[in-house]
């Protein structure tokens, strides 16, 4: 029989690619969007679409289909903005704690959340599932609400909740609009001469997608999935596509403190413009860690492909140049 998937978060870069994944695996879909998302590429897709919040627990309210084989909670707030703090810690945590409530109103027989590596903390290292959570105690909004989240899930273990937590690293793919693919902008754009000391791991959209799916079909109840593959220092990352860009860039990686210090300038001047600031403090605090994860787990339980940098880098410009968002004429050197 068809299986069923109801996905939140349809029009992110998570969302999208695992909603192609599972309809490329013969699932039947159905796509949850606030209204007023851009849906032009949901549109084009075989799937049942749902005007839905996660942070409004009354429009959640008979959507979720009964029984569904599997709830995907993609949806998530990935800001360094502080002041996007408030909104995240809602659409973190509590639209988590809706959405868990909602699987079991629904009777869904699975529960993947899409966590982060975050969610453990900043360790300054590599960590594997076995590492000690230490997320809820950190000062870092972004990394405390995701923690916060899985606590939801882990909560909701106990009143019979079949979960399966995702914990990719930094990922890179199609349909990413707003997180390395903005690097990718600023390169070209010579806007990027400084970046933090950190480094990670990466994983790819299209990896994580079918890690989702195998999450769906035989993770363990209750386990985290880290993911994570090639390792590389953002310095190196910057330097990657500036090859690949085919322009040549003049970059170097600063001190924390110095960061920190142009960061906080950027998020006061950048709102005067009208603009994001291109750095936030949140920001270099994150990636001045060196954030490495072990990914045997998944490899192991849940058939996970690690992939090759370069390949994580050309597919994700070559959709970005597809969808015409390099447009913009470089900056002379």
């Amino acid at each position: 029989m068809t299986k069923t998937a109801f996905v939140t978060g349809a029009t992110g870069c998570v969302g999208l690619n695992l909603i192609e994944e599972l309809l490329a695996q013969g699932w039947q879909v159905t796509a949850m969007h606030r209204a007023g998302s851009d849906l032009t590429v949901l549109q084009n897709l075989p799937v049942q679409c749902v005007v839905g919040d996660i942070t409004d627990a009354g429009s959640l309210a008979g959507i979720v289909p009964r029984d569904v084989d599997c709830l995907f909670h993609v949806a998530g707030n990935t800001s360094m903005w502080v002041r996007t703090h408030d909104e995240q810690f809602r659409v973190n945590v509590e639209g988590t704690r809706n959405m868990v409530r909602a699987a079991l109103e629904a009777s869904a027989r699975r529960f993947v959340l899409t966590s982060s590596i975050v969610a453990y903390g900043l360790h300054g290292g590599t960590i594997s599932e076995d590492t000690p959570t230490r997320g809820t105690a950190a000062r870092h909004n972004y990394v405390r609400s995701k923690a916060l989240a899985e606590r939801e899930v882990r909560q909701a273990l106990k009143s019979g909740l079949q979960a399966v937590i995702i914990n990719p690293s930094n990922l890179m793919g199609a349909y990413d609009t707003s997180n390395w693919s903005r690097m990718f902008r600023l390169v070209l754009r010579g806007r990027l001469p400084v970046v933090p000391p950190g480094g990670g791991s990466f994983c790819h959209a299209r990896e994580v997608a079918r890690a989702h799916v195998a999450a769906a079909e035989r993770g363990r109840i209750g386990a985290n999935y880290l993911l994570g593959g090639a390792e590389c220092s953002y310095l190196g990352l910057a330097q990657e596509m500036s090859r690949l860009l085919g322009v040549k860039r003049r970059c170097v990686a600063l001190p924390p403190a110095i960061l920190a210090g142009y960061a906080r300038i950027e998020e006061m001047v950048a709102p005067l413009f009208g603009r994001e600031p291109d750095v936030t403090p949140d920001a270099v605090e994150l990636l001045s860690q060196n954030l490495y994860c072990d990914t045997r787990r998944a490899v192991r339980e849940l058939g996970y492909k690690p992939q090759p940098l370069e390949k994580m880098l050309v597919d994700c410009l070559e959709w970005m140049r597809g969808q015409g968002l390099l447009s913009a004429t470089p900056r002379p050197v």
